[in-house]
């Protein structure tokens, strides 16, 4: 496998590097819910995988205590940058870093939480984003990278799914199966990304590409469960489908955390092609006890710490989707044809 030479993995090396990808077979590493306080060996593991970008997606530290304050999350950053492991892939792999409830400041929290400007500024300054970043005029932190050229480019789309999104609602008797916290609210004033960032979004789907690797913190496809998911803003799930008809965009693959358990989703049913979802959640503390329905989930429920990988594989014009433990060992493996991947 042919693999270009490692890079200091600053967002500027990543901006400069990316694009001089020319392998057959590309690899994105992914994990969330990386708890600062727990011993995290599991990055060096992915390191061993060789990945050619690390999303680092959501809950990359826990400070979400109320009342929330700055000195915390910079407190729990701190404690992050002494995880030499971790600090070896920031140094070695290009990356990109996206939050979830727990660095974003309030848990479970959207448009509502007051110090969300301060917690952008703390994630933008760990994970060094240059002061050219698009992310630094932005409200929120969506982003976008096209990696590789003609035939062979990727689009890396991130979702920012707290900085906009409308409150969601709670059921009357919370705690039943399928309404844990959560039901699903029809409202057609609730927004989970905001109008700026839907209209960023769309755009960028009319970009060239034949993969698109779109990262939502939160889950999009899974249904059966009253956690936090698109499902609960159905108005807005189905909105993002009908983006992806609409552009004519091929070759979406939705990855997600949150859940601190791994899984693998399948939703045909009025999409333009059949979209998939890998669910990587559970870097340093998985739920082990987790059980819950799945109606479009194809794959059991990882339990256990574990990461995810995609390897575009352009020689055999297929994608791999595949869940591994902390030593390594594949848990859950799916290959998707790209031929399968448009309408």
């Amino acid at each position: 496998m042919k693999r270009r030479h490692v890079i200091p993995a600053t967002a500027v090396a990543l901006h400069a590097a990316v694009n001089a990808q020319t392998a057959d077979t590309w690899r994105l590493s992914v994990g969330s819910c990386a708890n600062q306080k727990i011993a995290q060996p599991i990055w060096q593991t992915i390191l061993a995988d060789r990945p050619d970008l690390h999303i680092f997606g959501g809950d990359n530290v826990y400070a979400s205590d109320q009342p929330w304050s700055l000195a915390q999350l910079q407190d729990a950053y701190a404690l992050a940058a002494k995880q030499t492991s971790m600090a070896q892939l920031m140094r070695s792999v290009p990356y990109m870093a996206m939050w979830d409830d727990h660095d974003y400041g309030m848990n479970d929290g959207g448009v509502e939480f007051a110090g969300k400007q301060a917690a952008k500024q703390a994630l933008q300054d760990f994970f060094k984003f240059p002061a050219s970043h698009a992310t630094r005029s932005r409200d929120g932190l969506y982003d976008a990278q096209i990696i590789g050229t003609g035939e062979r480019r990727i689009q890396i789309i991130l979702l920012d799914t707290r900085w906009h999104r409308s409150p969601m609602a709670r059921p009357l008797i919370p705690g039943l199966p399928g309404q844990e916290r959560y039901i699903p609210d029809p409202s057609p004033e609730k927004t989970m990304l905001g109008e700026a960032q839907w209209q960023w979004l769309e755009a960028q789907l009319n970009m060239p590409a034949q993969i698109r690797l779109i990262y939502s913190g939160i889950q999009v496809l899974a249904e059966g469960h009253g956690w936090e998911r698109w499902g609960n803003l159905p108005r807005e799930r189905q909105r993002l489908i009908d983006t992806i008809a609409r552009t004519k965009a091929q070759g979406v693959i939705l990855l997600s955390g949150d859940r601190h358990i791994g899984a693998m989703y399948r939703e045909a049913s009025g999409a333009p092609y059949p979209l998939w979802e890998m669910t990587s959640s559970g870097l340093t503390h998985a739920w082990a006890n987790a059980s819950e329905a799945g109606p479009n989930r194809v794959s059991d429920l990882v339990r256990v710490n574990h990461y995810g990988l995609v390897d575009v594989n352009w020689a055999k014009n297929e994608v791999q989707l595949q869940l591994k433990d902390t030593q390594g060992r594949s848990l859950q493996t799916t290959t998707i044809p790209m031929k399968d991947l448009r309408a």
